[in-house]
């Protein structure tokens, strides 16, 4: 008999949230882990730390294009096929890394990750939608990020006890290893896109589907928001060994001082989200989560004009932009795809493109042109969030509910 997927909606559905959760940790881990190795990984190959820093760049790219093609892959084949394959071509391309004896090998298996991490990414977005309700869809998304969070904290103090103890190629050992047993778990995974939700992958429907996402009302400017927003956050995650090493004067243990109390504002964000989810509107929610950040801006641009860098005037107001964009960014997830319910996976692929192009972005040309001085990562940050706020407004203006309300499902 033909696989029909699960209607999971009523059934335990805890286990996707975890996977999802996993999934999406990733991205974070292929990011995160090995800053504190940029110093070694430079001296052997003889490279600046200009030139490494696009390693994280080539990464960022290959993520945002391959979800372009991985989503409509998940509405045809389903998300379980979606989550083997790629999880098994990421564990190929981070065991590559840990062997690579050249610059070029390593930014060459590094687009391999990229290329691959976003399948996880996808599916396990469009899974947990597949599974729930709207609010219930609300609440798991904060719950997966809720999880998610802890990998930013996690990666750079892994990776530091890694390369401190091991060597900077342990770090890529580690991913490999992390993606193979995610490739194993996708073999106990059941499929959650039905029959009759499996879309053609033929090129002229995936361009349709892909010019309606872009023609609709708000489809464009929702995903917009929540990437201009989370740019705002990932210029100090890309800029990492910058604001450790050259404005906070730490070596390279001390990456938790950054991240942990980020994770931890995340990690609040999310629980506060969650628990809001059949309490507040989704509108309400990324309104109020908007409103902190905008707090949080207005606080940074003050310590950096008044005061040094330290870790309390550096680190205090980012933890506080960081609960406000986990509070939002589930609400907002799902609000986007809502947008087009019977095309979740390639939904999920156009926001994990331009959140991630909006991160590449940002690793690129950000931060290079913002690194001298602190002063200036903040102004960054001012300008994406004030991007990001003034596109929800102009949602909000223009009818948003009742937008939802005739789309969701």
């Amino acid at each position: 008999m033909p696989n029909r997927g699960l209607n999971l909606s009523k059934t335990g559905t805890g286990h996707l949230t975890v996977i999802a959760a996993l999934l999406s940790m990733i991205g974070p881990f292929s990011i995160n882990t090995y800053l504190p190795s940029f110093p070694d990984i430079e001296m052997e190959f003889e490279i600046s730390r200009a030139m490494l820093s696009q390693s994280l760049a080539v990464y960022l790219v290959a993520f945002a294009f391959s979800t372009l093609i991985w989503g409509p892959i998940a509405d045809r084949y389903g998300r379980r096929k979606v989550i083997l394959a790629s999880m098994i071509l990421y564990t190929m391309g981070s065991i590559g890394c840990a062997v690579a004896t050249n610059n070029e090998t390593f930014m060459l298996l590094r687009i391999v990750q990229g290329l691959a991490a976003s399948g996880g990414f996808i599916a396990g977005r469009a899974m947990i939608r597949d599974a729930h309700d709207a609010e219930s869809a609300h609440r798991a998304m904060s719950q997966v990020m809720l999880l998610f969070a802890l990998a930013p904290a996690i990666a750079p103090v892994l990776g530091s006890w890694l390369h401190d103890h091991l060597g900077w190629r342990s770090v890529f050992w580690f991913l490999g290893i992390l993606g193979g047993l995610l490739a194993i778990m996708g073999f106990f995974i059941k499929e959650t896109l039905v029959d009759e939700h499996r879309r053609s992958i033929h090129p002229t429907a995936v361009m349709r589907v892909y010019a309606r996402a872009l023609l609709h009302r708000r489809f464009p400017a929702l995903i917009f928001s929540v990437a201009l927003a989370f740019g705002g956050l990932f210029l100090y995650i890309a800029g990492a060994p910058t604001v450790v090493y050259d404005f906070l004067g730490l070596g390279s243990r001390d990456f938790g001082w950054l991240f942990i109390p980020m994770v931890t504002g995340l990690m609040l964000g999310a629980a506060i989200s969650s628990h809001l989810a059949h309490r507040w509107p989704a509108e309400r929610t990324i309104s109020a989560g908007l409103m902190l950040m905008v707090l949080a801006a207005g606080l940074n641009i003050t310590s950096a004009t008044l005061t040094t860098a330290g870790i309390f005037t550096l680190i205090g107001p980012l933890v506080l932009y960081v609960i406000g964009l986990a509070l939002m960014m589930p609400a907002i997830t799902v609000l986007a795809l809502d947008c087009l319910p019977t095309h979740r996976g390639t939904a999920a692929s156009m926001q994990g493109f331009l959140q991630t192009a909006t991160s590449a972005a940002v690793a690129s040309f950000a931060v290079p042109f913002l690194h001298a001085r602190w002063l200036h990562f903040v102004i960054g940050q001012l300008v994406f969030l004030l991007l990001a706020a003034g596109l929800w407004y102009w949602l909000i203006q223009t009818g948003l509910n009742n937008d939802q309300k005739r789309t969701q499902t």
